[in-house]
């Protein structure tokens, strides 16, 4: 009897368990816009206030800026004025926050709400960091008070003293001149302040134009006194920010021959940042994954080396593989041949729904040959940029090319780029619960890298040599893990990072370098590159969760994540599975099983 009662009570667990499952997807389907109205409208608000007060702070020019109600986009560094009014806008949308019933929020809006908290916590940082790194630059901006104090007074029509305006200005071309020449002498002098330096030289660029625009033609004393000593200023300013352009590597130290220097975030900063994203793993333990996906790629690439009669030897097949590129001028051609089937099979197999007009409206663009020399391969969205070589580009740099694009590499990355990857996240995006700005590239690279991982156990690929196409890029995902995280920990070189490419995925050289250079120049995020195949594991290990459990089906569990804008992928979970929730949530969702 106690075992009867026992298996009604289980069984009424199961079935209560996926009927919410059911209503859930069922939801988030029919909700297109907003699951509530308190956190749409606290998110609304504070992006809104945030465009308003940087269109406000931002220095009006060409007579077009600074009114009406366009413009006033995110600045990385402004004025001292700015950003301490932005500082008091998040204080004010804390207090807002805090002033919610968590409680009483339903399932996505207590997601809302955590992500919220979250973001005004970084943006409080973020703009406490700005104000700590200009402070510390300050001595070699000391007028930068004087141009910002003329562009404050200009937003309220205050007529100046031209006479007096053209004076300071003129000290200031003599002050700019001898901090540059200290400048010269400055041996190392760190990244971070190389670039907050070059932001804000040009911030004060702008307040001066900005002043000289609104006065001059109008006012008869300022248009008499100050157009060249305006002219004089603006190339003092120039020059004086090109000499700190040319500090930019003075605080790195060049660690190999490779050419590519950039900053290693490490392994503190690292951790910190993976807690934010809701990755519960060290950096240690994410290597661990990926060298055990590395492991399946090679038994499955040996598996089709052997198909194609290369034996063991899957470096020989993936050569044949490379060498069966399109000619020059067909590559269009091809994508579309690719896009077609990828589309058509996931109509085939009710996976997703796709929007007509998401169809219609896609299209092609060439990727320069500048351009090539960081993204060797084609990138996606509204449109998909196609890279293949050009006539301006040598004879082996044609042949890396168009090896490296071949269409068994391409098959299985188009769908990537298009439908139902990058592409039709932004369809959806732009149409559902818009007031979501919570974009991550686990979210975003992860989706769209998930569907190769379901394309692979649908069979998509039918053929060996599509296979190792399909395989080439697994890899290429896993070494992306594998490299990224060993550079900005501080343990390879940017040049043991390239052979690694080359020698255990099989790049072309010049592809690698590419990837390299991307990876780590510029103020590329360390996270990105492993955020790829992380977040497909993610995506994979819900769908295992929800989907191989018989709780939602394909196409239910697709429209559902595909509906509610991007997220951290735990937070999607989250809401798909009602999983109870806490104002100070912390991530603790291990994801990943080898089995």
């Amino acid at each position: 009897m106690k075992k009867q009662t026992y298996s009604f009570l289980l069984l009424l667990t199961v079935s209560t368990l996926y009927t919410g499952v059911q209503k859930v997807a069922a939801q988030v389907s029919k909700e297109a816009y907003v699951p509530c109205q308190e956190m749409p409208s606290l998110i609304q608000g504070f992006a809104t206030d945030s465009r308003t007060l940087n269109r406000f702070y931002t220095p009006a020019v060409n007579r077009g800026g600074g009114g009406g109600f366009g413009g006033g986009g995110e600045v990385a560094v402004g004025s001292p004025e700015r950003n301490q009014r932005l500082q008091q806008l998040v204080k004010e949308y804390q207090k807002k926050l805090a002033a919610v019933n968590f409680k009483g929020l339903s399932q996505e809006c207590k997601v809302d709400y955590i992500l919220f908290k979250r973001d005004l916590e970084d943006r409080a940082q973020q703009l406490q960091s700005e104000e700590a790194e200009v402070k510390k630059i300050s001595k070699w901006v000391p007028f930068a008070g004087k141009i910002y104090a003329l562009e404050q007074s200009r937003r309220r029509g205050h007529q100046p003293n031209g006479e007096l305006v053209a004076k300071e200005w003129a000290g200031i071309i003599a002050e700019i001149k001898d901090l540059q020449t200290k400048l010269k002498a400055e041996k190392v002098i760190d990244p971070e302040s190389v670039f907050t330096a070059g932001e804000l030289i040009n911030n004060i660029k702008q307040a001066a134009l900005s002043v000289f625009e609104f006065y001059n033609g109008y006012d008869p004393m300022f248009t008499w006194w100050v157009p060249t000593v305006h002219k004089s200023l603006d190339e003092a300013l120039t020059a004086y920010a090109n000499v700190w352009k040319s500090k930019a590597n003075s605080g790195l130290t060049a660690t190999d021959n490779s050419g590519i220097v950039g900053v290693q975030a490490g392994r503190d900063n690292l951790v910190k940042q993976l807690q934010r994203e809701m990755i519960p793993y060290t950096p240690e333990e994410l290597i661990d994954i990926a060298n055990k996906e590395f492991a399946w790629c090679d038994a499955e690439m040996l598996k089709a080396s052997r198909e194609m009669g290369f034996g063991d030897n899957w470096k020989a097949a993936l050569e044949k593989v490379k060498n069966l590129y399109v000619p020059a001028g067909k590559q269009p051609e091809a994508i579309l041949k690719l896009y077609t089937e990828s589309v058509d099979f996931l109509k085939k197999n009710n996976l997703i729904t796709i929007p007509p007009l998401a169809e219609e409206t896609w299209g092609m663009n060439m990727m320069s040959p500048e351009r090539q020399l960081v993204n060797p391969f084609f990138l996606g969205g509204a449109d998909i940029i196609i890279s293949y070589p050009t006539n301006t580009m040598a004879y082996e740099d044609r042949m890396m090319s168009m090896r490296g694009n071949n269409p068994h590499f391409s098959k299985a990355t188009v769908h990537h780029e298009l439908i139902a990857g990058h592409n039709l996240q932004q369809f959806m995006n732009s149409r559902n619960r818009t007031y979501r700005n919570f974009g991550t590239p686990f979210w975003t690279e992860g989706w769209a890298l998930y569907w190769e991982l379901i394309l692979w156990d649908m069979q998509f690929a039918k053929t060996p040599e599509d296979r190792i196409g399909m395989l080439f890029w697994h890899m290429h995902r896993c070494a992306r893990i594998i490299f990224s995280l060993n550079y900005h920990m501080g343990k390879w070189t940017p040049q043991q990072c390239i052979d690694f490419l080359v020698d255990r995925v099989g790049h072309e050289r010049a592809n690698a370098e590419g990837e390299v250079r991307r990876s780590f120049t510029g103020r590329y995020p360390p996270l990105y590159q492993l955020a790829y195949l992380t977040g497909g594991r993610q995506f994979y290990a819900l769908k295992k969760e929800l989907v191989d459990s018989g709780k939602m089906t394909y196409k239910q569990y697709h429209d559902a994540v595909i509906t509610m804008n991007a997220m951290p992928v735990e937070m999607v979970r989250a809401i798909l599975t009602g999983q109870p929730l806490t104002e100070d949530f912390k991530t603790n969702w291990r994801f990943y099983n080898e089995k």
